[in-house]
């Protein structure tokens, strides 16, 4: 054996005996209850803190808020003074190399970035908080749910929703059989003005998350994306300015499979929005219907139907009352709590990187299908983003 492919082999395994002692050790540190260092990862201009990310770490007990890192001046003055972090950077890569911290929380809207970053913070021995979209393309979920795996890392991604007690309280009503067997759930964007393909990753994550929390993984999907009434191909391809990757159409029609015979439809089209009303996700069973009416705080409906009559029919929609629920949810410590204590227990996040990686992978499967005209079955065999 040559001497290059030895000290190769040796420093591959130095890496990963450090790798794996920086996560032992923040592991025994969240354990013991240590202090743990933390940082922030934001860009001013360009995607910014996201839905403030840039303070989930701020105050927090055992934690210590060492540095921010932004590439403009004011805006990480601006930022390190707001959340009291001890020193700024201009390039995240020398604090991550200088803070070594323990916990990071990738801030910025866009999700272009989020690779790389993400990527050199696993590195770098931290667990990571990041917003949403997770990635762009279901091969860059891979190699960081994978690195993260090895080095025993935590991953959490904001699709905040799904720990909400309105979500909570949903999901276990539908356990209970509240509206019988689920049968559909209809799924509308804000269908604003970046209705279409900026709507889906922006927008549809977040519902693309909430289906699978109700209905489990998809099997298929089928789906039409239009700009300005005819089928696109890869050439209407853009970037939008919070860059989320290669968007297409102005309009999305989507339609996925489930197990149980359960079907689920998502709508974006700016046509559409007085009609559909309030983004968010009906849910259609067997003896009646439930509605999520989508926000920071989430509202949900159960609706009273009446038969049809000669004069019409008449529903009403009322607040899901948690009285109507036999078995309250567990507690809940948010999606930031929850996170900090999956890696003090060793456990996945309830918004973990792989849900995230999901919502991803259903975006990336309606452009496969509107692209080939075809279904799409999970996983997709085809991991790169399809209009790339």
């Amino acid at each position: 054996m040559n001497t290059c492919s030895m000290h190769r082999r040796e420093f591959v395994k130095q890496s990963a005996a450090v790798a794996f002692s920086l996560a032992a050790s923040s592991l025994a540190a969240a354990e013991s209850g240590a202090m743990l260092k933390a940082a922030v990862i934001g860009h001013t201009g360009h995607g910014d803190y996201g839905h403030g990310l840039d303070g989930i770490l701020t105050g927090r007990k055992n934690i210590d808020l060492v540095a921010v890192a932004d590439p403009d001046d004011t805006g990480r003055k601006t930022a390190m003074e707001k959340i009291h972090a001890h020193r700024s950077y201009a390039d995240y890569r020398e604090m991550l190399e200088r803070e070594k911290p323990n916990l990071v929380s990738v801030a910025m809207r866009e999700s272009a970035h989020h690779h790389e970053i993400i990527l050199a913070c696993l590195k770098a021995g931290a667990h990571v908080y990041s917003e949403k979209p997770f990635v762009t393309a279901p091969k860059e979920a891979d190699e960081l749910l994978a690195l993260a795996d090895r080095k025993q890392l935590k991953i959490a991604v904001a699709h905040t929703m799904r720990m909400s007690d309105a979500m909570l309280r949903l999901k276990q009503g539908l356990r209970e059989g509240l509206i019988g067997d689920l049968v559909e759930m209809r799924a509308y964007g804000k269908q604003d003005a970046r209705a279409g393909g900026e709507d889906m990753i922006v927008l549809g994550s977040h519902l693309f998350d909430l289906m699978r929390l109700y209905a489990g993984n998809p099997l298929g999907c089928t789906a039409r994306v239009q700009q300005s009434g005819r089928d696109i191909s890869r050439q209407d391809r853009r970037l939008v300015k919070d860059n989320d990757g290669y968007i297409a159409g102005n309009e999305v029609f989507a339609h996925f499979s489930f197990a149980n015979s359960v079907n689920a439809t998502f709508t974006s089209a700016a046509k559409l929005r007085d009609t559909s009303g309030h983004w968010g996700i009906e849910f259609y069973g067997s003896k009646g219907a439930m509605r999520i009416n989508c926000d920071i705080s989430p509202n949900v409906f159960l609706r009273r139907s009446t038969g049809w009559t000669g004069k019409g029919k008449t529903d009403t929609w009322e607040p899901l009352e948690a009285k109507l629920v036999q078995s309250p949810p567990e507690h809940n410590s948010g999606p930031v709590g929850d996170w900090l204590e999956a890696v003090a227990k060793e456990r996945e996040p309830e918004c973990s990187g792989r849900n995230g990686a999901w919502a991803v992978e259903m975006v990336c499967a309606v452009y496969h299908a509107a692209l080939s005209k075809r279904e799409i079955t999970f996983p997709l065999k085809e991991r790169t983003h399809p209009l790339a």
